[in-house]
């Protein structure tokens, strides 16, 4: 009972350091998520090292749910989603996503990691290299092909457990999308992702693990539950910070250590 409490505390602790970082440098926490509770779920042996990485994501994923609502309405309100390109986005990211919740789980642990592993290190070496650049040019494409497009970032999203903001935007803006509107279709597709996503690790995860010990499928819901109470409220704190902080710095500083997460997810 002790190493439970431990469990939760920490992933409360986990949960506000997350939603500080999301709402100050507008990253996804699954890029934080997912190799902390994989260290965690390892720790207080939840579970084998067979299913942790695919327990983790699944996790963070569910986490998204609950945390990226109130961003995708808020953009919402400030008519900051191209409603004329979202649904065929919302379309593409969810079928990838679903399908990859399902087949994750086959997927061996080594290879999981590489994904990942190559995945943050993309998202990390854009966060140290981006500049504002103009807006380009280039068409947008028909409904099938963005749907076709983004239907492969929601399977990488959903095989790390991201929301997809740090895919998905520079794809959008690369077709001409204002940043603004980038943004916030990437913020309603994270929700998606992250449904579809979680619905895909709960199929898949069924017969592996037992609800009686706290799973959903592969969605440990006590370190969900530890997550998400925090995160939701810490979120503002790091918003309204963005005005009294050196933000580039602490993103650059950020990066980099993700690139350190990702060495060692590749190399562990």
């Amino acid at each position: 009972m002790a190493d439970f409490i431990w469990l939760f505390v920490l992933c409360m602790l986990l949960g506000s350091v997350v939603g500080f970082l999301a709402g100050l440098l507008g990253i996804g926490g699954g890029l934080l998520i997912v190799p902390a509770l994989s260290s965690l779920l390892v720790i207080f042996h939840v579970t084998d090292v067979e299913h942790v990485l695919v327990i983790a994501i699944a996790t963070s994923l569910a986490s998204i749910l609950f945390t990226s609502t109130s961003s995708a309405l808020a953009h919402h309100r400030n008519q900051n989603v191209p409603w004329e390109v979202a649904p065929w986005v919302l379309v593409g990211v969810s079928s990838g996503a679903l399908l990859s919740g399902i087949v994750a789980s086959y997927i061996p642990q080594q290879g999981l990691k590489a994904i990942f592993a190559v995945c943050v290190m993309f998202i990390a070496m854009r966060m140290i290299y981006s500049t504002k650049k103009a807006t380009s040019t280039r068409a947008m494409p028909s409904g099938p092909i963005v749907a076709t497009l983004t239907s492969l970032l929601g399977a990488l999203s959903g095989m790390i457990g991201i929301g997809g903001g740090a895919l998905l935007v520079p794809l959008l803006s690369y077709f001409s999308v204002d940043m603004k509107k980038a943004i916030g279709c990437a913020a309603v597709s994270g929700i998606a992702i992250a449904l579809f996503g979680c619905l895909g690790y709960i199929a898949s995860g069924w017969q592996v693990k037992s609800l009686n010990d706290g799973f959903l499928g592969f969605v440990y819901l006590p370190a969900l539950a530890g997550i998400v109470v925090t995160s939701w409220f810490t979120a503002p704190f790091g918003a309204r910070a963005t005005h009294f902080l050196p933000v580039s710095q602490i993103k650059k500083i950020f990066a980099l250590l993700l690139v350190i997460i990702a060495l060692r997810m590749a190399f562990s």
